[in-house]
């Protein structure tokens, strides 16, 4: 029987629910003393999170960047990752050296290791992160604090990972193809933006900047206002497929693994001092809301999600 299917922020309301109430941030936070210990998983498969073009050390890179990039959303340094794979009957020796040189690099080159795990068989390629970091408890980060006038900024370029996406697909090249397949967190942003102390609120980007402020407002209890004009679009992706297209990858194609945060007026200049950022907007009473040449639409929440269920 085919019934209806349910998006993953749906899901995971109903499960927080049972579960008594679950913070909506983008790691776990536990007291360590001096210290907050932040923690997050990330599971990816095969058919959903990788695509065909991507080789397995690429694989092993992604599984552990989208794990740190939570931890960089928290102003967190990263003290390990853990790993589960699920390996296929098909994987062979070098399919797992390169998989598991994915997973180790990307971790050394954000100044972490991988510290343990688990490994089994499985008939899809799964794999799953659980990254752990420590924040000073006056410097963590969450995704609530921002307030009306508040300043909306988010790090690098936006649109990248879904025109990679697009240009693999229609067999177009493209700088664009590495952003997919190789996401990078934004981790020393995220820990100078923390210490700055001008942020209020932060998470990361993955699921697109839709998808992202609806997340940020929900748990802020406010509303944006977003400049088009201001939005840092990836380079190249306008000329690629055009600037209506380029602004629906910006806003829903999700991907790109960049820190969205709002900023006190009065902090502006020590955000700026901590990184490179672009101020897209600001934050009002309610709403998500597109302002170009002086007209306001508003912005449906809309991105990169899982659907769960829909058939039995």
């Amino acid at each position: 029987m085919i019934g209806d299917a349910f998006g993953e922020r749906e899901i995971i309301s109903r499960i927080s629910e049972i579960l008594g109430g679950v913070v909506n941030d983008d790691c776990a936070v536990i007291d360590a003393g001096e210290k907050y210990l932040v923690v997050t998983t990330d599971m990816l498969h095969s058919k959903t999170d990788f695509p065909d073009i991507m080789n397995p050390w690429q694989i092993g890179w992604m599984a552990v960047a989208v794990n740190l990039s939570d931890i960089a959303a928290m102003g967190a340094q990263p003290a390990g990752v853990l790993i589960a794979a699920g390996l296929p009957p098909q994987a062979d020796l070098y399919f797992i050296d390169e998989l598991f040189s994915g997973l180790a690099d990307c971790a050394a080159y954000y100044s972490t290791a991988i510290i343990g795990g688990d490994t089994d068989r499985h008939d899809e390629l799964t794999v799953t992160g659980t990254a752990l970091g420590f924040v000073e408890k006056d410097l963590v980060l969450r995704r609530r604090g921002a307030k009306p006038g508040d300043l909306l900024c988010t790090t690098g370029a936006l649109g990248g990972a879904g025109g990679g996406l697009w240009a693999w697909q229609h067999e177009v090249k493209s700088d664009l193809i590495t952003k997919l397949l190789e996401p990078e967190p934004r981790l020393e942003e995220g820990r100078a933006l923390a210490r700055s102390r001008a942020v209020t609120a932060m998470m990361d980007n993955s699921d697109g900047l839709a998808l992202s402020l609806s997340d940020l407002a929900q748990c802020s209890q406010v509303g944006f206002l977003v400049q088009e004009e201001a939005l840092p679009v990836a380079a190249g992706l306008v000329e690629m497929v055009g600037k209506d297209k380029a602004l629906e990858m910006v806003m829903g194609a999700g991907g790109d693994f960049e820190l969205v945060f709002t900023v006190r007026p009065e902090g502006l200049e020590a955000a700026r001092r901590a990184c490179d950022l672009t101020v897209i907007g600001e934050v009002v009473a309610e709403g998500i809301w597109m302002e170009r040449e002086g007209e306001r639409r508003q912005v449906e929440a809309r991105g990169y999600e899982h659907r769960i269920g829909g058939m039995d």
